[in-house]
């Protein structure tokens, strides 16, 4: 279908391909990786035409139907629906025939159109396009309204719709989800199952990449190596060829060390319990996939706060909204220390206003805002972005937050984040929007916060980019309450869900599967209003709601008191191994006068050292029963 003939491919001076040759069969759907730069936006320039190879031969089969998400979208006083079926261009031209056809009164070209508009399905046109609307987000009677009344994320969503609207062979999507919140994201992963062509996927989002790829084509070194399988097959491939590389391999282990170390020290302290566990579910997706990222630009961690107030913050009975229009009502939660908080819910049910509201962004309409001495908060939000300085240098940005700090010192630190060399002290007008999040990422990582509260903080950063705040994520110890369509985040630093829906914050009680579910029935029955529960507000429901929370209470109590009787034992034991430790320590008892006593204590550290090591397996089995239950 399209082919690559030994290609040379050049952007300016830089020589992104050479000798390329590769050919994509319909039914491949390839997922386009490698770092920035390396040539996967000009690969997709080429097969539209808009640059041409240097040397060697591109071209594609005949009446070939290609379809892509244009960049620009005009501001146009013409209805959404009308700009989302220009995408099938087939549809457009036999319209406009048949109104030819009405006008030249001829009977037979009209049977023979109308005979292919039915072969099309092109009466039904408007109803797919609406259907694809409100699969992205569009609520239900905004067809009609203006592409000119829509903000810019909103019309890259009406570019994709019409991207999706043509009927084509071949699809080239360039970073589809950096618009979309979690539900258009998993909606078009359904869509994308169904598509019978030939599809070309530029994307950072592992787990997206995951479902809607069979082949990976990774660029390094101006090549492609085509990898068979999804993202996590491709990267367990690559990591086995990279484990190779002896100096990679030790800085991984380093890594792994670090986090062994931390739950070592802390999975038999309560207060750190969740934090350990996540640490160890990091610990076994680590061991398989951070070797394909040994070799990534980027490195840094969240310094952990000195000082973490409890609890950081409360809110009560808070009403929040813009002008008249109130979003979230009556909402009353509070935030501890070492609480990691995912937020999900519907596009508009006041994720980002809640994040706001945390902030300090955002003035309640009513309730109290109650925020700790010493807290300090790293906010990140899409906005940020604007507010940085196109006239300054990432070393000027940071000497605006501490002008003692020397140069060096912030060229050390920025060198992290992957700003070297020039790179550090030139202005940043012509950042790309993924070096403008870096930036921000990097600032607020210079804060040393207690509390981070990041909206969508994913959005323009690459695969090595995202992994390297995925690891910094898992190793800060403060609170964060996180927005983000990208699922491997989510699963990964997150220890709690939160569903906004219906103008409250609510706990839920399930996974991101779960989630997928719960929308697909939202969608389903839209007759329904948005809840987790129907008629949660009625008394019934109320009264039905304590005495399962009772029930559950009752049914989880035991396990509770065996893991605090576990807890008990380990202090114990502890105390017991420190105790006999500082008689090991004295340098008398290793006088031949003492050897009976020094053998005595050896043999008790040994069976103390096996006793809390079964107490500590019992402890933790007994965490994931808990967890589970």
């Amino acid at each position: 279908m399209i082919y690559f003939n030994d290609i040379s491919l050049r952007h300016g001076a830089k020589l992104l391909f050479n000798q390329l040759t590769m050919t994509i069969h319909k039914g491949q759907r390839i997922g386009l990786t490698g770092a920035n730069g390396t040539g996967k936006s000009s690969l997709f320039a080429l097969i539209l035409g808009e640059l041409q190879e240097d040397s060697g031969k591109f071209h594609m089969d005949r009446h070939m139907t290609l379809a892509h998400v244009a960049q620009e979208t005009p501001a146009l006083d013409s209805p959404a629906i009308a700009y989302v079926m220009q995408g099938d261009h087939e549809l457009e031209t036999l319209q406009q025939a048949i109104q030819q056809a009405e006008r030249d009164d001829d009977g037979a070209k009209l049977t023979e159109l109308h005979e292919r508009m039915t072969h099309i399905d092109g009466y039904a046109a408007a109803s797919r396009a609406a259907r694809l609307m409100h699969g992205l987000g569009f609520k239900t009677g905004e067809e009609e309204h203006m592409v000119s009344s829509f903000s810019g994320g909103w019309r890259m969503r009406l570019n994709l719709a019409q991207a999706l609207m043509c009927r084509s062979d071949a699809l080239l999507l360039d970073e589809p989800t950096n618009h979309l919140d979690l539900e258009a994201v998993i909606w078009l992963e359904k869509w994308l199952k169904n598509y019978q062509g030939a599809l070309m996927l530029i994307s950072h989002d592992r787990d997206f990449l995951d479902t809607c790829v069979n082949h990976v084509a990774h660029i390094e070194q101006q090549s492609i190596t085509l990898y068979t399988g999804n993202y996590t097959a491709f990267e367990r491939i690559r990591a086995e060829k990279l484990a190779l590389q002896q100096s990679s391999y030790e800085k991984q282990q380093r890594q792994v060390e670090h986090m062994n170390s931390y739950i070592t020290r802390f999975r038999a302290k309560a207060t750190k319990a969740k934090q350990a566990q996540s640490r160890i579910k990091a610990l076994e997706r680590m061991q398989m996939i951070a070797p394909a990222h040994v070799d990534s630009p980027f490195s840094f961690t969240f310094e952990n706060p000195s000082h973490v107030p409890s609890p950081l913050l409360r809110l009560t009975k808070i009403d929040a909204g813009y002008g008249d229009h109130v979003i979230l009502k009556k909402t009353t939660m509070g935030l501890l220390p070492g609480e990691r908080i995912g937020l999900l819910g519907h596009n508009g049910a006041g994720k980002s206003t809640l994040i706001k509201i945390l902030a300090g962004d955002l003035a309640p309409l009513a309730g109290r805002y109650e925020a700790a001495q010493g807290l300090r908060i790293g906010y990140f939000a899409q906005h940020q972005l604007e507010q940085l300085h196109d006239e300054l240098s990432p070393v000027q940005h940071l000497q605006m937050l501490n002008p003692s700090a020397s140069e060096k010192e912030c060229r050390l630190f920025l060198g992290g984040f992957a700003f070297r060399d020039d790179m550090a002290t030139d202005a940043i007008a012509p950042f790309s929007g993924g070096e403008k999040a870096r930036l921000v990422l990097a600032l607020l990582v210079y804060q040393k916060p207690n509390l981070l509260l990041l909206d969508e903080p994913t959005n323009h950063l690459d695969l090595d980019m995202r992994h390297a705040l995925t690891m910094a994520l898992q190793d800060f110890e403060g609170a964060m309450i996180l927005i983000t369509h990208d699922r491997h985040l989510l699963r990964s630093v997150c220890d709690d869900l939160r569903l906004v829906a219906n103008g409250k914050v609510m706990a839920f009680d399930g996974d991101l599967d779960t989630y997928a579910d719960w929308l697909s029935q939202q969608s389903n029955d839209s007759d329904q209003p948005t809840s987790t529960k129907p008629a949660e507000n009625s008394q019934a429901a109320k009264k039905e709601q304590r005495r399962l929370d009772n029930e559950r209470r009752k049914q989880l109590k035991p396990l509770r008191d065996k893991l605090a009787k576990l807890e008990k034992q380990l202090e114990k034991l502890h105390a017991q191994k420190d105790k006999l430790a500082e008689q090991l320590a004295d340098p008398s008892i290793y006088e031949a006068s003492n050897k009976d006593k020094l053998k005595q204590h050896t043999l008790e550290h040994g069976k103390l050292e096996q006793q809390a090591g079964e107490v500590e397996e019992a402890w933790m089995q007994t965490s994931e029963e808990l967890e589970n239950a």
